[in-house]
Parts: C-alpha cells; sequence; structure tokens
C-alpha cells in the first residue's frame, strides 16, 4: 500500500479503536476534543494520533472511517460533509441500506462497510465487509493489509455491505434476545428449572449459551438497541415483519444500565424482572 496514506477515525469506541490499532496506513488519527478520557485511553492505547478538530483530521487524511452508535451515523457524515471532504468516507456503522444510501449521496466518493465480529484482537475474529466501486474498495482494503482484519468487497453498489450486516446481526443478536426474553418469562413464571431441565433433554446447548449471552451482551446491550431498530426498518423496506426486532430493541434497552459494567447471569434477569413489574 501507499505508506503515506493517512486515515481517521470517527470515533475510537471498543470496536474502533481495535480498527486503529491494526491499521497499516502511516498516520492514524482521530479527534478528541468532546472525548471522555476512556476514549482517549483506548485511542493513546492504539496508538492513534489526536487532533483539536473535524476540520483539522479532515485536511490531513485520504479516508475517514465513521464507526459510532447507529444514531450518531447520520449527524456525523453531515458534519464531515460540511467541512467539505473529498476523500474517501467509509461508513462503517450498523445501519440499514436505506440510511446507508442517505449518507453516500453527501459524498463523491463512498464505501459502504460492516463489521462483523468482535474487536480484531487476532486472526481470524473479524470481517470488515465493503461495497462500492472496485477503485476505492481497493484503497480502504490496503489500509488492513496483512493485519488481523480481514477486508471483503463484496459488492459494487452501497447498501449491500450494510444489507449483510443487517441480515446476520438480525439473526446472532436477535436470537440472543429472544432468548433472553423467553428466559425471563420462565423466572417470572417460577418455571425456569423446569425449563432448563427441559433444555438439557432435548436442547442440551441452550443453557450454557443462555449464561454466555446474559453476561456477555447486557454491558453491550445500550447499544445493540439502536442496531435492532435499524434491523427491523431494513425488514420493512422488503415488506417483511418489524415487529420481532423492535422488541428486541425494547429488551437491549431495559439492559442499558449494565453499560460497561460486569453483571452475573442473576443480576441480568434481576432486572428485566424489575422492569417487566414496572410495565404491568
Amino acid at each position: 500500500m501507499n505508506s503515506t496514506l493517512a486515515i481517521g477515525f470517527l470515533h475510537p469506541g471498543a470496536m474502533g479503536s481495535e480498527l486503529g490499532a491494526c491499521c497499516v496506513a502511516d498516520r492514524r488519527l482521530w479527534v478528541d476534543a468532546g472525548r471522555s478520557a476512556e476514549t482517549a485511553d483506548r485511542a493513546a492505547t492504539a496508538g492513534l494520533e489526536s487532533v483539536g478538530s473535524l476540520a483539522e483530521l479532515l485536511s490531513a487524511v485520504e479516508v475517514v472511517v465513521s464507526i459510532c452508535p447507529p444514531a450518531a451515523a447520520v449527524d456525523v457524515a453531515r458534519d464531515v460533509a460540511a467541512i467539505g471532504f473529498d476523500g474517501i468516507y467509509v461508513d462503517a456503522n450498523a445501519i440499514s441500506p436505506e440510511r446507508t444510501r442517505s449518507i453516500g449521496v453527501l459524498f463523491e466518493r463512498f464505501v459502504d462497510g460492516s463489521v462483523v465480529g468482535p474487536p480484531p484482537t487476532a486472526p481470524g475474529l473479524t470481517r470488515l465487509y465493503l461495497s462500492g466501486p472496485v477503485e476505492l474498495t481497493s484503497t480502504v482494503a490496503s489500509c488492513w493489509d496483512g493485519s488481523n482484519l480481514d477486508v471483503r468487497a463484496i459488492g459494487t453498489r452501497p447498501g449491500e455491505a450494510s444489507a449483510l450486516k443487517m441480515a446476520y446481526a438480525g439473526w446472532t443478536k436477535g436470537s440472543a434476545a429472544l432468548l433472553l426474553a423467553v428466559a425471563a418469562l420462565a423466572e417470572s413464571e417460577g418455571v425456569m428449572d423446569s425449563l432448563r431441565a427441559e433444555w438439557d433433554l432435548s436442547q442440551p446447548a441452550l443453557g450454557a449459551r443462555l449464561e454466555r449471552t446474559a453476561t456477555g451482551v447486557a454491558p453491550k446491550a445500550w447499544r445493540f438497541a439502536g442496531e435492532m431498530e435499524e434491523i427491523a426498518a431494513t425488514l420493512g423496506a422488503v415488506a417483511l415483519p418489524e415487529g420481532f426486532h423492535l422488541g428486541a430493541a425494547e429488551l437491549y434497552e431495559r439492559l442499558a444500565a449494565f453499560k460497561n459494567t460486569s453483571p452475573s447471569e442473576d443480576e441480568v434477569f434481576a432486572r428485566l424482572r424489575d422492569r417487566l413489574k414496572d410495565t404491568e
């Protein structure tokens, strides 16, 4: 790749900081203004170079990667477009294809991206899917040549990478929400022990999956709610039912209080039961 290429990350959370850490571009920048000490620590650990303003970052880079909560994706893109950025804008957020395309029209050079997997701390864990013009996706992919991140171009039309993410997360995170919901039902009706016994007979993997889901998902649930709403919108756009993923969004909102904590399975279900009582 061109060793002089510079790339900016907006904004390096848990995923974005690791994407930055394994990026092989010569300069890797982020904007520190208004960001938390926790974000600054992540960016420093990732080796990202801080700048004081969005305008300063945009004047220094050829590629910008937006990776933020879904609800912020449009505002971040508009802020970049308003400054007149003429490089490659990569929207790597978990948003619907329709929302992705609405962002794409703001830029002359646009790549749709989606991340599948955990933060890329080791090879083989994480894929970055891209869709857009070949010359643009090739340039973006070169930013991670030989790194932990597996970058794959899957199409030339913006929206394709986002559609893949919506379908994939629609199952993985959607089914996790369903599992938590049915377990909360069993807890509320006092039949959880009986349900676990039945699972041991007929669905032996579910008991262990429930424990992993409760403790693993709860700290991240605050950002899954918006993703579920984007999946619902994606389904609705092709005349498929939206209701389940809207329900999943509500469930994840109920667990938002566990942000950046390490709750036990009992604490997760206590929270769900309390919220269920609150709505009766």
